[in-house]
């Protein structure tokens, strides 16, 4: 009681002194201390949650299907293997490994979900051969499967406005060494602390002042995440003061489950480039190539390690001192009981074992990503694709888009100093589901701006050729392959009174001509009299069929004055590679929530095929510009397996070099030009052709039949007459025709023998192979001109 009397008598005669510094502080508790806790309050509340519940976008591409007779090579499975962050092991069992022996590879699929369901993760042994798929075995059962798919790589991932990448774990999935290290490492009493650690701050203080410098720190796991989500690096009062506000108000309102996951979740553990690594299961993939719940307590204790310091502990720059710092922390780990002296040794004793060039989901292909984002606009809004959970599977085939990448690159470097000015552009798809499989907007790969494969508008020259010649074998009573088309010399009153003489590429006249070779050469010539006997309305309205709008229905139409971009050309050939089946071209497959569902597929349904057998005519057609046309060079390389269809295509001046062809799975579309439309010097055959050949000779795929498609015979035809007539017939060539187009009557050449005999020949041709031994009439132009300059081939 006295003590009390006396402490009461010491406050009435100190309360004179105290009253004004009381009433001051009180009107700062109540005027900007309270308030300033209620804003901290209310930005720590919305920023916790958002954390923990904002899962960010992220984008895959397809999984890889292992199946006997995929095309397959080791360069490409491998490459696959690589890009989809899988390691080369020695044993080929973690998940997301694999190891080689010969031509088997043992995989440890990690699985996955997807749209079309998923897989769950399974050791799959693979055997190539003959650049496919062998077979494919499940390691456990060692049963032969149907089919096996690995798990995507992941090519994008949307969080904000920046690129950041973490993979959202929850803490019942994150290993239990990995929790209870964590805190035995950064802040051994999270248990009991209120987000700050007095005795540590104490035990820090004495520590540091004892060395006569930092040497221990003492910011509790609370305190670490606080400066992780509000504040800067910078050493202040204010910042500190800050910090250990936000730490007690985060504990007020969390649990420590909570807290400790959203850590996990968010820690900041590496860079690459302006990229950020947050979050213990990403730094897992991209140090390891595995995920978080493979590791091995090595592996862990680096990630635990790399808390202190991720650049100065850069297992990849400095790999010294990360196995230190490493080994300090197994250490640690022994020494709190987690692990045995045994296991600590053991762990110790092994390599840091991370993978050389740790590659981060980035948006590494920005042309196919706009395509992607185009396709799924009207659906979902750019706020949900950044912030709403979702995962969208695209279709993306990484070897083609590397090995696309590749082509480019190298036929530009051929290209010498000329190439320096030199873009360009591609397309891949699957040929029979017009699946996008690359997309390459410029020659830099990656390179942000303009997308030349989907925004660049150029003429398409000899390219639009083939839909010519199909529309004239959609009747075939009246047209076939081996019809005479006149490849004389035109002259085109234009209506500004000028006249347009257009010529072929060589400046010569071939006469009369087979349409097959006229089609193979690209005779500029015998197209015109061609298209004008069809109609250019009827050919713009064909084109305009596909969604092409500015069709100018002029003679230049025929020789290619037509502005598309790579895409729109890639979507004309879909139609023939996909047999007249008009696909459209997808690049997204679907897209799940964040419970895995799947809230959107993206399926075609094809319908029936249209003019199938005028469409397999001009298949046929188009692999004689391969075999002997003005792509050749296929036909002449090591690629002639392929039996490829394609057109090269060039503008006038030499502006524009392209190439569209397809084998039996994939089509492939490449431009090459200069943004400045000046000449680029490249013909199609020099330019892009030379990319679509480096291209096929690393990608796998199957060839395109060589034989005639259903509903086509051969025949032997008389160009001249345009009936059947024997093989020894001068002039006679063989060609599919449409089954039960031509008469069973045959045009015979007894006569002929005859007039052998006396030295009477047939008229003179131009010597083209197969060339008919008699002319037939020209073709008439019938419709009024319009026309411009000449377009090569």
């Amino acid at each position: 009681m006295a003590f009390l009397t006396r402490t009461r008598s010491l406050a009435r005669r100190s309360w004179p002194w105290l009253r004004i510094p009381f009433w001051i502080g009180m009107g700062l508790l109540v005027g900007f201390v309270l308030p300033y806790m209620l804003v901290l309050n209310k930005r720590v509340q919305e920023r916790f949650n958002d954390l923990v519940f904002a899962v960010p976008t992220r984008v895959y591409a397809r999984p890889l299907p292992l199946a006997a007779g995929v095309p397959m090579t080791p360069a490409a499975l491998e490459l696959e293997l690589t890009f989809a962050g899988y390691r080369r092991g020695d044993r080929g069992d973690l998940p997301g490994s694999w190891v080689k022996q010969g031509s088997r590879y043992t995989i440890a699929s990690r699985g996955y979900a997807g749209p079309a369901g998923g897989e769950l993760p399974k050791r799959i042994e693979v055997t190539l051969g003959k650049g496919e798929v062998r077979s494919v075995t499940d390691v456990a059962s060692d049963k032969a499967m149907a089919i096996a798919h690995l798990d995507p790589a992941r090519i994008a991932t949307l969080y904000g406005a920046s690129q950041v990448e973490r993979r959202i774990v929850h803490l019942a999935d994150v290993p239990p060494l990995l929790v209870s290290g964590l805190q035995a490492v950064e802040d051994r009493d999270f248990k009991h602390n209120i987000g700050i650690d007095f005795s540590a701050i104490a035990r820090a203080a004495f520590a540091n002042l004892r060395a006569g410098r930092t040497v221990q720190g003492a910011s509790t796991l609370t305190q670490q995440l606080v400066r992780n989500l509000f504040l800067t690096r910078e050493r202040s009062f204010t910042r500190k003061i800050n910090e250990a506000l936000m730490s007690v108000l985060i504990e007020l309102h969390y649990s420590k489950g909570r807290i400790l996951e959203a850590y996990i979740n968010e820690v900041f553990l590496g860079q690459q480039g302006d990229q950020a690594v947050h979050g213990f299961a990403a730094a897992s993939e991209f140090y390891f190539g595995r995920r978080l719940e493979a590791l091995r307590p090595q592996e862990i204790a680096m990630l635990v390690g790399l808390v202190k310091g991720p650049s100065y502990y850069d297992p990849r720059r400095y790999p010294e001192r990360a196995l230190a710092r490493r080994n300090l922390v197994l250490q640690e780990f022994e020494t709190t009981g987690l692990l045995t002296g045994a296991q600590a040794n053991a762990a110790q004793a092994a390599p840091l074992d991370v993978i050389k060039n740790g590659q981060l989901p980035h948006n590494r292909f920005p042309a196919f990503m706009q395509l992607v984002r185009e396709q799924i606009t009207s659906d979902f809004d750019d706020e949900t694709l950044r912030g709403g959970h979702l995962s969208v599977f695209t279709t993306l085939d990484p070897a083609a888009q590397l090995y696309t990448e590749q082509a480019i690159s190298t036929t530009v470097k051929a290209l010498g100093k000329r190439g320096e000015a030199v873009q360009a552009a591609a397309v891949v798809t699957s040929a029979q589901t017009g699946n996008v499989l690359a997309v390459v907007g410029d020659k830099r790969p990656g390179a942000q701006g303009f997308n030349r494969a989907l925004d660049a508008r150029r003429q398409i020259g000899s390219t639009i050729k083939p839909f010519i010649y199909l529309v004239a074998l959609t009747q075939p009573e009246r047209w076939n392959l081996a019809t005479l088309l006149d490849d004389g010399p035109i002259s085109l009153r234009q209506p500004n009174g000028t006249v347009w003489n257009p010529q072929n590429d060589d400046n010569q006249s071939h006469g009369m001509v087979p349409m097959v070779d006229a089609l193979a050469k690209s005779w500029n010539l015998a197209t015109i009299h061609l298209g004008m006997a069809l109609g250019l309305p009827r050919i713009k309205s064909f084109l305009q069929s596909f969604g092409l709008t500015g069709v100018n229905p002029s003679p230049s139409l025929l020789l290619g004055a037509l502005d598309l971009s790579p895409l729109q050309v890639t979507h004309l050939y879909q139609y023939l590679a996909a047999d007249g089946h008009a696909l459209p071209l997808v690049a997204v497959s679907g897209v799940l929530d964040g419970n895995g569902r799947t809230i959107k597929r993206y399926q075609v349904q094809p319908g029936d095929g249209e003019y199938q057998s005028a469409v397999r005519l001009t298949t046929w057609a188009l692999q004689q510009v391969a075999v002997y046309g003005t792509a050749h060079s296929i036909g002449n390389s090591g690629l002639a397996w392929l039996h490829a269809a394609g057109k090269t295509g060039t503008s006038n001046d030499l502006r524009d070099s392209w190439f569209a062809g397809y084998t039996g799975e994939h089509l492939a579309v490449f431009w090459m030009g200069r943004d400045d439309n000046k000449p680029a010097g490249l013909f199609g055959a020099t330019g892009a052709l030379r990319a679509w050949r480096e291209l096929f000779a690393k990608l796998p795929t199957h060839p395109l039949s060589s034989a005639h498609g259903g509903g086509l015979e051969m025949a032997w035809i008389n160009p001249a007459s345009g009936r059947r007539t024997d093989p020894q017939c001068a002039g006679a060539q063989q060609v599919p025709v449409v089954a039960g187009s031509l008469s069973a009557d045959v045009d015979g050449c007894a006569w002929e023998t005859v007039q052998g005999l006396f030295g009477v020949g047939q008229p003179s041709t131009n010597g083209a192979p197969g060339a008919p031994a008699a002319p037939a009439a020209p073709v008439a132009p019938t419709a009024p001109p319009n026309p411009a300059d000449p377009y090569r081939n």
